[in-house]
């Protein structure tokens, strides 16, 4: 593994592979299983997820201490689950004995983490089931405000050339708690893969390498998502992002092309 990819992530600085596996596009027991060959060890799965269910069941405790799993309980907007219950039937469903980062996933705006759930995603990491605490949230300027006040160990945050956004909003505010920094849709869901409209038919679009490069080259920036479809892939990600920082000019390139995307395409979901 190249320098590049290797970090170490939140307060307590754990080794991590800084390509991060999301499995939520189903890529298969085969592609996770590779994954954790090529020293991937932060791992993001939900409840329907039994691809990721099954490789961690059959992990030994050796392997185990060396991953990261990560999952949580959603923001259903209107009402939430219990969190404890959700940490609960991730134990069961894992088959572990603690989550290293537990997310209150789906925040959208600061009413949606009020104070009170705040505390009760606090107190799962008092019972020592849980090593870290984190929220993903759409809301950039209450992310940096929690990273500021050290509210959660870690952030899950939109970051990509089209919404470059976290870099004003959040990154300036995590060095005083070392907030850990998960990224994720640096495709911007695909988006970023395909042609918009009015790019000029000479002009080069992005590939899924400069994507991640592009995220994992701001050192901020701890664990970078990936959420392949397939196991070919993954294994494309992983060897792009082998080639490591982009230049000066390929730096430029995405944020110009990354600007257009976000001012001229419309959305649809992808893998990658």
């Amino acid at each position: 593994m190249s320098e590049f990819l290797q970090g170490c992530f939140g307060p307590e600085a754990w080794p991590v592979h800084r390509l991060g596996l999301s499995t939520t596009n189903r890529p298969g027991e085969r592609a996770i299983r590779a994954a954790l060959d090529c020293g991937v060890n932060y791992l993001f799965g939900y409840a329907i997820d039994t691809q990721l269910t099954s490789v961690m069941r059959s992990t030994k405790p050796a392997q185990r201490e060396k991953l990261l799993l990560a999952t949580g309980g959603y923001n259903w907007i209107v009402t939430h689950t219990s969190l404890k219950r959700s940490l609960e039937n991730a134990l069961r469903r894992y088959r572990t004995d603690y989550i290293d980062v537990f997310h209150f996933l789906g925040v959208m705006k600061p009413e949606q983490f009020p104070p009170r759930i705040q505390d009760e995603l606090a107190a799962l990491r008092e019972t020592g089931k849980v090593r870290a605490i984190s929220i993903s949230c759409h809301d950039r300027p209450f992310a940096g405000q929690l990273a500021a006040q050290g509210k959660v160990d870690a952030l899950m945050v939109r970051y990509s050339a089209a919404h470059p956004g976290a870099e004003r909003d959040v990154f300036p505010h995590i060095a005083e708690h070392k907030t850990g920094i998960i990224s994720y849709t640096a495709t911007r869901w695909g988006r970023l893969l395909v042609r918009p409209r009015g790019w000029p038919t000479g002009e080069p679009i992005a590939t899924a390498g400069q994507c991640f490069r592009f995220v994992l080259t701001n050192p901020h920036v701890q664990v970078a998502l990936t959420a392949p479809s397939s196991e070919d892939q993954l294994m494309h990600n992983l060897r792009e992002v082998e080639k490591g920082r982009l230049a000066e000019d390929e730096m430029a390139f995405m944020r110009r092309f990354g600007a257009y995307v976000h001012d001229h395409a419309g959305w649809f979901m992808g893998g990658r």
